[in-house]
Order: structure tokens, then C-alpha cells, then sequence
């Protein structure tokens, strides 16, 4: 049965125990990986494991290395391996927060404090690098060097992929196309890494390599559409940051982008102005919202989110039928559905 929690009402429905169900078929490895994911945060130098351990504290369900424990399984592998691949992609995805934080001035993360916002943005920068080089330390560790060029590969693709969103700023002239290549980068890439690395430790052949990875990018663009639609509908509470974040940023994101193309010339000069000049009046987020739904900009939103989570459930066509792709799908439907 499809469940999911409903963002706006705060209720959880049929298809929200999907990250659940994934977590307790992982649940031995996930302690592992909890447990090097403490090891490895510490240091002499006490200001480290206290604004890690806060950003770790706050890293949600973990989901990206959920998918590096389950797509293991799938192909049949049940090693000690996994674990520390999966506590890798953790650290690699806790440096690139404490690095977005920063960036986008960011005060709150999942309703708390940001590490900036009680550290200051020095530390947070400087942890950030050594959650990296903890990140590259268990890559070598695990000895192979196709796991080394995957997640290496990733962390460079996502640092472009932050470089070009800051690029891309307050320009209302950013295509759709040059917006799916920042989510790519930012974070789809790390999901697809996460994932591929799972038959890389099981040994399977490249086929399967190359599904997971299709699966895990495009899971991963799914994702992030569906962050960027609920930025302009989800409460604060639920969401972990206020409503209208990306849109104080000046963000371009698929929803401005759409009803930035269907507006008429006034509707044009209202984005300009706000995004552009970031010249924000109390009543303008209302306002974009008000657009948004005009224009059908988060409806379609979401309905491109679903076209990639098909692509991701499709790849995930050669593997036989069994927990962990059940599990796996039913994650896709699931970041989907959340709040819509």
C-alpha cells in the first residue's frame, strides 16, 4: 500500500513508511555505518566533532546511504564493505550541507540552528573540508580503485553543480535546461554514485552498474524537483526551513522558471524585481505562489518529477523481484507524494 506524509497537515498516510520499511531491511548495516560515521567525526581538535556531530544530529533518515546498504543487498551482497561505502556517501553529503549552508546564509536546517548560524561560516567551511577528506580516507580504505573514481567523480560533479546554481542566482534567463544540469550535479550525482557503488562492492557486471546508477540520478533529480515545489508549500515545521527560502535566495528553481515563461510582461517584471534585484516587498511571496498556481508551475513541477521517478523505477527492471527493490520503488513514490 502507497503511503506518505502530508506536509501540510503534518499526518502520515499509507505510502510514508517507505523509508521505514527500507530502514529495517538494512537495519544491521545502518548501525554500522552509525557507528563509523561517529568513529570517523572524531578529533583531538574539539570543535570538530561538536559542529559535526550537530549537522550529523540533524541529517534526517539518511537516506543516501540507505540506498548504498540497499542496493548492495539487492545484488546480493551482505559484507562489511557496504557500511563504510555508505558512511562515505554520508560524509560526502553532511560536507556539501555544511558548504550550502554557508552559501545561502542560511540560519535554520531541519528547524534547528544552522552550523553556521552557531559555529560562524570559518568553522563550518573548515569541518566541511575535513568531513570531505574523512569522506576520501574510507575510499581508500575500502581498496578499490572503481569505488575511488565513482565517488571522487561525484563530489567533483557536485561542487560544479553548486558552482553553476550560484551562477545561475537571480538570473531569470535560466532555461529549464541549464536548471536540470545544477540538480544533476548538486544532487543527483551523489545519489547516483551511492547507488552504483552497491553492485561495484557485490561484483556484478557493468548492466547492473549502470542501472543503479540511472536509478539513483534520476531518483535523485526526483528528489530535488520535489524540494523545490514544496519550498513554495510546505510549512516550516514539516519541511525543516521556512516557506519562500529559495525564493529570499533569489533561487531559480523549475517553478520560477515556468511561471516566469507563462507570465505575461507585468508577471516578468514582478520576477525580475524580486529575484533578480531581490527588491522583495512583505506581500510578494504571496504573490509568486499566487503565479505559481496560476500557471500550473507546481503542478508541473511535480509531473516532471514523476516522468524521472518512472525512469528510476524502470531501471530497476533487470533486478529480480524481491524486498530490497520493493523497497526501492516504493522510495520513489514516496519523494513523489511527499506533501502533494
Amino acid at each position: 500500500m502507497a503511503v506518505v506524509v502530508n506536509l501540510e497537515t503534518g499526518r502520515k498516510d499509507a505510502k510514508g513508511d517507505a523509508l521505514d520499511r527500507l530502514t529495517d531491511l538494512v537495519a544491521a548495516d545502518l548501525g554500522r555505518v552509525n557507528q563509523l560515521i561517529i568513529q570517523h567525526m572524531q578529533s583531538d581538535v574539539q570543535l570538530i566533532p561538536q559542529l559535526a556531530g550537530h549537522i550529523i544530529a540533524a541529517g534526517g533518515k539518511r537516506l543516501r546511504p540507505l540506498l548504498t546498504l540497499a542496493a548492495a543487498h539487492m545484488c546480493g551482497y551482505h559484507g562489511e564493505r557496504a557500511a563504510g561505502l555508505a558512511a562515505c556517501v554520508e560524509f560526502i553529503h553532511t560536507a556539501t550541507l555544511l558548504h550550502d549552508d554557508v552559501v545561502d546564509e542560511s540560519a535554520l536546517r531541519r528547524g534547528e540552528a544552522s552550523a553556521n548560524a552557531v559555529w560562524g561560516n570559518k568553522a563550518s567551511v573548515l569541518v566541511g573540508d575535513f568531513l570531505f577528506s574523512r569522506a576520501f580516507q574510507l575510499m581508500v580504505a575500502d581498496g578499490s580503485l572503481r569505488v575511488l573514481e565513482i565517488l571522487s567523480t561525484a563530489s567533483a560533479v557536485i561542487a560544479e553543480g553548486e558552482v553553476l546554481q550560484l551562477m545561475t542566482s537571480n538570473d531569470t534567463a535560466t532555461t529549464e535546461q541549464a536548471y536540470l544540469e545544477v540538480i544533476k550535479g548538486k544532487t543527483a550525482a551523489l545519489f547516483a554514485a551511492a547507488c552504483e557503488v552497491g553492485a561495484v562492492v557485490a561484483g556484478r557486471p557493468k548492466v547492473e552498474e549502470d542501472a543503479l546508477q540511472s536509478f539513483g540520478l534520476n531518483l535523485g533529480i526526483t528528489f530535488q524537483l520535489i524540494d523545490d515545489a514544496l519550498d513554495y508549500s510546505a510549512k516550516q515545521e514539516t519541511l525543516g526551513k521556512t516557506v519562500g527560502d529559495d525564493f529570499r535566495e533569489g533561487k531559480i528553481t523549475l517553478p520560477v522558471i515556468l511561471a516566469f515563461l507563462r507570465g505575461d510582461a507585468e508577471e516578468r517584471a514582478f520576477w525580475q524585481r524580486t529575484l533578480e534585484e531581490v527588491d522583495q516587498k512583505d506581500a510578494d511571496l504571496r504573490h509568486a505562489i499566487h503565479l505559481m498556481e496560476r500557471h500550473g508551475a507546481l503542478k508541473d513541477t511535480v509531473a516532471r518529477a514523476a516522468h524521472y521517478g518512472a525512469i528510476a523505477r524502470d531501471a530497476l527492471g533487470i533486478f529480480p523481484e524481491g524486498p530490497e527493490k520493493r523497497a526501492l520503488i516504493d522510495v520513489v513514490d514516496f519523494c513523489i507524494d511527499r506533501g502533494f
